[in-house]
């Protein structure tokens, strides 16, 4: 019996790896976080949505923000299966907020450090 795969799922591992810049074991780790999904063929072999290449380019981008692969996986639960511009814009500003939210943080990390009290009574 052969398993029917989605239409959209469609690209191997490697290629996503390819697509996305990264190594196909740093694909595998975010398929196991949740911030892209597989489906299996027949010999067991992976293949993921056309989209997944741009999941993880996005979720790169949200880890430099200094999001956690958790909060990543919790933002893209939102998504569609097939997500459109908007969906992708309401990503883009989750990550805009979380961007601010955590420079503001650290403009005041830094306004108390230069302050001259010492570090461990802050």
């Amino acid at each position: 019996m052969t398993a029917q795969l989605s239409s959209s799922y469609t690209l191997t591992v490697g290629e996503v790896a390819a697509d996305s810049g990264v190594a196909t074991s740093a694909v595998r780790f975010y398929e196991r976080h949740g911030i892209v999904r597989a489906e299996r063929t027949s010999s067991d072999q992976r293949r993921f949505s056309s989209d997944a290449a741009c999941r993880i380019r996005v979720a790169k981008v949200a880890q430099r923000v200094g999001l956690t692969v958790r909060e990543i996986a919790e933002v893209f639960a939102a998504l569609p299966d097939d997500p459109g511009p908007d969906d992708w814009g309401g990503v883009a500003q989750t990550l805009i907020r979380e961007a601010e939210e955590r420079t503001a943080a650290l403009r005041s990390y830094l306004s108390e450090m230069r302050t001259g009290v010492r570090l461990c009574e802050l």
